[in-house]
This record gives structure tokens, C-alpha cells and sequence, in this order.
């Protein structure tokens, strides 16, 4: 490895870190002291800002102590991995920030762990589609990494990104106890359903900002990037496989949710079973469907999910040419609390949280007539900005993380 390529590599993580904003950080608390991290999520998210991030603040730009590599930028298809860590350790490195880590295709997990055994001065974090499968990893990474889970924006995110306001995180307890009162305090001086219309439209993936009227086509770009480049990166899938997961999506993303007809489906696709289970699989690892399981039941361990949802509003839109209020309304409500409680479908109500709440989702006007008598049940409705007793305003959910 010679200096000048190395040179090369140092100059492109410096632009790139010296350019990061740090004005705005997200929810997720990680341990920076474990030697390696791994931080997963779908495309978009925001884990490359949050790197960048982590590097800019801790060491600075022009750093001798730390590196962001990406490994999809070209100089690695002239240089190895290895080869530059090895440098970098001789050189007194002592963090290498990687990003993208799955573009090094199925033994990804083999790298990170040579590079964790035989370098044992630096700290190694990096970044990986959500749809690599760290349960199947090579040479056991579980021992070794600590892994976090970076989604998308929520509400409450969303509120502090815009400069709308700074609120704080809201556990389920607080919001189920205290909701009108909570509720009266935040909207006092704020338009919370103007808002809340523009985050379900366009205010999940921080990219959003970059260009609001391209942001529909970015969408578009994303999914494609993850069906064309992320999934056989990672899977050994055929040109076809990929066309028919494409289409699988576009049918799950413009049905209703409630109790899919998987059978039907793989019959209108052209495929087996087993082979559309994996498609669909796929699409709940990457970040573009959201699978809800039946009570006690596991998402790997699903034949069939009692319902299925785009993985958001802002994919919804995208996808879907004429939106239903009510689907709409439903996968906001099961991406925000998904993301910090269990989430499953009994038939009672629209979902049920941790085993007790029972929870039914609708318009302004929704009543309690679907879950009367039920102990521990709420209504969850849209359009009102201040619930009363058990009737809760649906953006407040939004404030979970």
C-alpha cells in the first residue's frame, strides 16, 4: 500500500466528514467505547450522517487517529480492505468508521471479523443494509460486535428537524395516563395536524430535506437501489427474482392489510411458496414492508403475518397512486410503536401492544363500538389534535422515540 493512495483515501474521509452538519443528532444512544459497533438500518435512515457525525465531533477533521471509508467508493476496486487497515494501524490509527459494509458481498461478516482478531489497537464501527442477516453471520460476530438499529425519523424527530420544537421522548405509560394533558401543553402554540399531514407526506427519511420536490422520485430510487443492489449483495437471487419481489411489493403496498391471501398472491407472481416467503422476507429486512405477526408468534418464524403494511407513510405515497385514509393511518401508528413495543394482531381491535393494550385505529369519528368492555382497550383517532379519557390523538404516538 503505498502513501500516496493511502493520501488518496484520507483526503476523500476528510471532505466527506468536513461537510457533515452536527446541528441536528437522532434518538439512538450507542456505547461508543465498544471496540466494534455495528449500525444497521434501511437505506436512507441516516446511519452514514450519524458516522460522520460520531468522527467530526470525537476527532476532527484532518484527523491521525480516525478514518470514514466507504466501501462502495471506486479505490476499492483497485485496493483491499485489509491492506488499508494494516496501514492505518502502522500508522497509529486507532478508529476506522466503515460504511456500506455490505458491498463486499456475502462474506462481509469474515472481513469485519479478521480485521476485529487481527487488529486488536483500533475500533472498528460500521454500517450495514438492514437486510444483511446477522443471526446467519460468519465466524460468529455476535460475540464480538454490539449492534444498533437506526429507523427512520419519528414525529417528534421530525418537529425538532424542522425547528417546529424540541420535545422530549414520551414513554407508552405517560402517553395512556396523561394524553390530554400531554396533548394541551405541545399544540398551545403549534399547528400539530398541519404538520403531522406534512410528515406523513414526506418527513420519515432525513433526505427529505435535500430536495422536497424530488423527494417522491428519491423514494422510487431508494427501493430501487435496495431490490437491484442490496438484495443480491447479499442473497443469491436471479435478475427475475428481483422483477418479481418488485412487483410483489407494488401488490402488498396498494392491498388492504387485513389477513393477506398469501396463496393467491404467489399464484398471480408465478412463484412457489418457499420462494415467495423469502421475497417476502426480504422486503420486511430491507425496510419496505412491515410484517405484523399473530399473537405469540415470531416474524422469522411467519408463513404467513396477519397483516402487512408498507414500512411507512412516506413509502406508502410513493408507491401507492390513491392512498387509503384508514391503511394510512394504521401503518403510522404500527411503524412509530413498533419500533420500542410488540406489536401483534389477535382479531380484537387493530393491534395489541406487549400482551395487554388493545389498541383500534381510526378517523376522527372512530367510537368504541368494535372494542366495548374490553379492560386495557383505546381508541387511537386522526384529525383531533386533544383526546379525552380513552380516545387518543394519533400524532402523539409519533413521540415514543
Amino acid at each position: 500500500m503505498t502513501d500516496e493512495a493511502m493520501q488518496e483515501l484520507l483526503r476523500t474521509s476528510d471532505r466527506l466528514v468536513g461537510r457533515v452538519s452536527v446541528d441536528f443528532h437522532r434518538y439512538l444512544q450507542i456505547d461508543w467505547a465498544d471496540r466494534l459497533i455495528c449500525l444497521m438500518g434501511a437505506r436512507g435512515t441516516g446511519k452514514t450522517t450519524m458516522l460522520r457525525q460520531r468522527m467530526k465531533e470525537s476527532f476532527g477533521v484532518g484527523s491521525d487517529k480516525a478514518v470514514y471509508i466507504s466501501l462502495d467508493d471506486l479505490w476499492f476496486s483497485q485496493y483491499r480492505v485489509k491492506d488499508a487497515v494494516e496501514y492505518l494501524d502502522s500508522h497509529g490509527f486507532t478508529h476506522v468508521f466503515i460504511d456500506e459494509v455490505h458491498q463486499i458481498g456475502k462474506d462481509w461478516s469474515l472481513l469485519i471479523k479478521n480485521l476485529y482478531d487481527q487488529f486488536p489497537d483500533i475500533n472498528f464501527v460500521y454500517s450495514g443494509s438492514s437486510m444483511l442477516k446477522l443471526e446467519n453471520a460468519k465466524g460468529d460476530l455476535s460475540r464480538r460486535q454490539a449492534v444498533y438499529r437506526l429507523k427512520g425519523l419519528s414525529f417528534r424527530e421530525y418537529l425538532k428537524f424542522e425547528g417546529i420544537a424540541d420535545l422530549p421522548v414520551l414513554t407508552l405509560g405517560e402517553i395512556l395516563e396523561n394524553h390530554r394533558r400531554i396533548a394541551a401543553e405541545i399544540t398551545s402554540g403549534i399547528k400539530m395536524l398541519l404538520h403531522f399531514g406534512n410528515y406523513l407526506r414526506s418527513g420519515f427519511y432525513p433526505f427529505y430535506k435535500e430536495s422536497h420536490s424530488q423527494y417522491r422520485e428519491r423514494l422510487l430510487e431508494t427501493v430501487n437501489k435496495v431490490l437491484e443492489s442490496d438484495y443480491p449483495a447479499v442473497e443469491d437471487v436471479s435478475q427475475e427474482t428481483i422483477r418479481t419481489t418488485k412487483k410483489m411489493l407494488k401488490v402488498l403496498a396498494s392491498s388492504t392489510p387485513q389477513s393477506p391471501k398469501m396463496s393467491e398472491l404467489y399464484r398471480e407472481l408465478g412463484t412457489e411458496r418457499n420462494q415467495g416467503l423469502k421475497m417476502l422476507r426480504a422486503l420486511d429486512r430491507s425496510g419496505l414492508l412491515a410484517l405484523v405477526p399473530g399473537k405469540g408468534m415470531k416474524l422469522e418464524n411467519l408463513s404467513r403475518p396477519e397483516k402487512i403494511y408498507c414500512d411507512n407513510t412516506n413509502l406508502m405515497c410513493a408507491l401507492v397512486p390513491k392512498i387509503d385514509e384508514g391503511v394510512k393511518r394504521e401503518t403510522y401508528f404500527y411503524n412509530q410503536v413498533r419500533q420500542c413495543h410488540n406489536v401483534e394482531f389477535t382479531g380484537v381491535g387493530d393491534f395489541l401492544v406487549d400482551g395487554r393494550y388493545i389498541f383500534e385505529v381510526g378517523g376522527k369519528g372512530k367510537k368504541f363500538k368494535q372494542i366495548k368492555d374490553l379492560s386495557d382497550s383505546y381508541v387511537v383517532n386522526d384529525d383531533v389534535e386533544i383526546g379525552m379519557g380513552n380516545k387518543i390523538p394519533l400524532w402523539l404516538f409519533g413521540f415514543l422515540y
